[in-house]
This record gives C-alpha cells, sequence and structure tokens, in this order.
C-alpha cells in the first residue's frame, strides 16, 4: 500500500504543465521498483517508469573490463548513456522514446523495452545511483530516497528485511542459496553502502516500505 502523501505529491509533478522527472534512489532490494510501479499504477496514462537497471553493461563487456563478479557497482552501469536518455526524456518532441529494461531471467539489458509516448506528463525513473551520479541526480525535478528516516546508516531489522527480499530475488533466478548470500553479502553491500551514502542528496525520504 503505498501511502497517500506520495501519490498526492506524485500526482502533483504530473500536473505540472509539462514533462516532469521523478527518481526513486535506495539500495539494492529497498523496494524502489515496487514503488515506481505502483505509483505508475495508480497515474495510469500520466506516468511511465524508466528502471535505471536498463543500462547495465551487457555480460560479454563486463567479461572483457574484467569487471563481472562487480556487477551492480557503479562502474558496470553505462551512466553516460542514461544521463543522455533522461537529458531527451526532459525535452518531448513528436516521437516516442524507447528505453532499456533490465531482464532479470537472462541477467542483460534489452534496447528498446519502454516506449515513453511525448505526451506522458510523468516519466518516474528508479535505481541504485540516481544521486551518486552527479548529472543524473541534476536532471530530476524530484528525487525520493527509499530507506529508514534515521541518517547514520540502515536500521538492523530495516535492513536485515531487505538483505532476505535480495538472497530470495537472487535464488528465484537461479541462484543456489548458498551463491545468492555470498553474492549477497558481498558485492550487493558494498554497493548498498554506496548508495547510503547519497541520502542527503534525495529531496525526500521514504521510509514506510
Amino acid at each position: 500500500m503505498i501511502p497517500q502523501h506520495l501519490i498526492d505529491r506524485a500526482r502533483l509533478l504530473a500536473g505540472a504543465g509539462h514533462r516532469r522527472i521523478l527518481g526513486i534512489a535506495g539500495p539494492p532490494g529497498a523496494g524502489k521498483s515496487t514503488l515506481a510501479a505502483g505509483l505508475a499504477g495508480v497515474l495510469g496514462a500520466s506516468a511511465v517508469v524508466v528502471p535505471m537497471d536498463g543500462f547495465h553493461l551487457a555480460g560479454a563487456e563486463l567479461r572483457r573490463l574484467g569487471r563481472a563478479d562487480r556487477k551492480g557497482a557503479p562502474d558496470t552501469f553505462d551512466e553516460a548513456g542514461y544521463v543522455a536518455l533522461l537529458t531527451r526524456l526532459r525535452t518531448p518532441g513528436e516521437d516516442v522514446v524507447y528505453a532499456p529494461a533490465f531482464d532479470r531471467a537472462l541477467e542483460e539489458p534489452v534496447a528498446g523495452s519502454v516506449p515513453v509516448p511525448p505526451g506522458t506528463p510523468l516519466v518516474i525513473t528508479e535505481g541504485n545511483y540516481l544521486l551518486h551520479w552527479p548529472r543524473a541526480r541534476a536532471l530530476l525535478d524530484d528525487a525520493w530516497f527509499v530507506g529508514p528516516g534515521r541518517h547514520g546508516g540502515p536500521d538492523g531489522a530495516w535492513n536485515a528485511a531487505r538483505v532476505g527480499r535480495l538472497i530470495e530475488r537472487h535464488i528465484r533466478y537461479g541462484r543456489s542459496r548458498d551463491e545468492a548470500e555470498r553474492w549477497v553479502h558481498g558485492s550487493d553491500e558494498v554497493n548498498a553502502r554506496t548508495v547510503e551514502r547519497t541520502r542527503h542528496r534525495a529531496d525526500l525520504i521514504v521510509p514506510d516500505l
């Protein structure tokens, strides 16, 4: 259940009279995708979700760069490509803009997956590094951070639930429990600490999920 004040805030952005971009950031497993999809479901044709994860570098390129064991770190994404898309989305023309998505079953980005019609007033983009990358943050009209309301690091109970969700997600997509736990407590948690350090750049902290 999405809190009404978040729906109202997103609806206000959608009614601004010109294209707005709402960014939802937070550590892996925080509930960013769930929140973005829920808002878009409420707003209907007024909003489209464009995930940052569509800008993962392909597996072959990560192997070439020697970064496959750190997949999900900031330098395993096409940051410049994501910024270019946000720039294009801010000034809609007459054509549909197609954004990439990330297929978790394939563990690969898929181009041309998300159509953004020119008349859509609100783009909701979600991902780990919206506040980490200054050029991306500058293109957001409103930026939310999903995490506990206090500063100084994740709350123990909230963090345990987040980690549990991540482990189950990795298992769902083919990893053994041991593999999933190693990945989450290794790569994912390194990334989570990087993301946590950016919360002060958000306009709103969303602790309710």
